[in-house]
């Protein structure tokens, strides 16, 4: 803001929009004073650097409405887990691929966790056995889904992760 700006020169832009060139910044401010308004540095970057003259408190009104506006509009995508064993029945397993495949088509990530406990862990492939099946079954299904990373034995669970066509 005014008192602020630093550099002798400004490329100066009035509060109708009207670009007047390179203008000393203390001519700039001293028009920014008789219209009663704010220079304001735009882009500080340039040289020499920008600047506005408007009213500050109304600019950062409008910039804080454009940042929720667009805040607004962007989609959070969150990770949701789907757990199972390698022991896992055929009811439950159709339930699991089910709400994978809601979770994917709702825009979220599905990582899936094939617990071993104990002994188990002597028979990991079956676990990555049973992770490739549920890959296979979600991308043959009828939302398609992709391999976002391979399954990976991590301590004791197996994990991969999936997500919907972009």
């Amino acid at each position: 803001m005014n008192e602020f700006i630093r550099s002798k020169e400004v490329r100066l832009i009035d509060e109708n929009g009207e670009n007047h060139g390179v203008v000393p910044t203390s001519k700039a401010r001293q028009m920014a004073e008789d219209a009663d308004l704010d220079l304001v540095l735009i882009s500080p970057n340039q040289n020499p650097p920008v600047a506005k003259i408007l009213d500050y408190g109304k600019y950062k009104y409008e910039q804080a409405k454009k940042a929720k506006e667009a805040k607004k509009k962007q989609k959070v995508v969150e990770i949701k887990e789907v757990k199972m064993r390698y022991k896992i029945d055929v009811h439950d397993y159709e339930v699991r691929i089910k709400s994978a495949r809601k979770f994917i088509s709702q825009g979220n990530k599905v990582k899936g966790v094939i617990m071993l406990r104990g002994r188990e862990m002597q028979h990991s492939n079956l676990a990555f056995d049973l992770a490739k099946r549920f890959i296979d079954d979600m991308l043959q299904g009828e939302i398609p889904a992709v391999l976002e990373k391979k399954p990976q034995l991590e301590g004791r669970n197996v994990t991969f992760y999936l997500t919907g066509q972009s």
